[in-house]
């Protein structure tokens, strides 16, 4: 009787899943979850010059209303960088937020004096600052190059919206649903 029991208690112990298993029995490791098709490309990379660690979203068409590089009038794409001091990825120094304009037309560049960022979010509207010119071309297109430092609570803030809306100074594009979620996989990759 006493075998019988003892044989019995041990299938059970196999078989029911409860809290009489050990702890690393219970556990079917870490939870997998599909990557998002946001179709942005995201890269780490360490800077041993600056002594920082740098995650990007690679350039990102926003408000390109054409295939490739044919579009109509113009095309807007973004490149965003966290920066994260030594070699780790739990602490965000700064955020830094390229916008690329592409115009056919050659006076669709921005001034000193309209390059004031916003963005208007769900619940808010942020003041993010002027932004610097990076580079600028002039040939077949127009191509502007601007870029604005950011904190990470901000760009926090900008990921948690459903709705982002970005203004420099007459342009003025909403994120699509593409790029609020590459820019949330992007702040996801920090390990608070």
């Amino acid at each position: 009787m006493r075998r019988v029991t003892l044989v019995l208690g041990c299938v059970l112990l196999l078989v029911l899943p409860g809290s009489a298993r050990p702890q690393e029995y219970r556990a079917k490791g870490p939870v997998q979850t599909l990557p998002i098709n946001h179709g942005g490309k995201i890269e780490t990379r360490y800077d041993g010059f600056n002594y920082e660690t740098v995650m990007s979203l690679r350039k990102m068409k926003v408000t390109c209303d054409g295939v490739k590089d044919n579009f109509k009038d113009e095309c807007t794409s973004m490149v965003v960088s966290l920066h994260c001091p030594g070699v780790q990825v739990s602490y965000v120094r700064y955020v830094t937020l390229q916008l690329i304009f592409e115009s056919k037309e050659w006076d669709a560049r921005h001034p000193l004096d309209q390059r004031e960022l916003s963005a208007v979010t769900d619940t808010e509207t942020l003041k993010l600052g002027r932004m610097q010119l990076v580079s600028q071309n002039v040939d077949t297109l127009t191509a502007e190059t601007l870029e604005a430092k950011l904190s990470y609570a901000d760009f926090k803030k900008i990921t948690m919206s459903q709705v982002v809306e970005l203004q420099v100074g007459k342009s003025r594009f909403q994120l699509r649903e593409k790029n609020i979620a590459a820019l949330r996989d992007l702040n996801n990759r920090v390990n608070p």
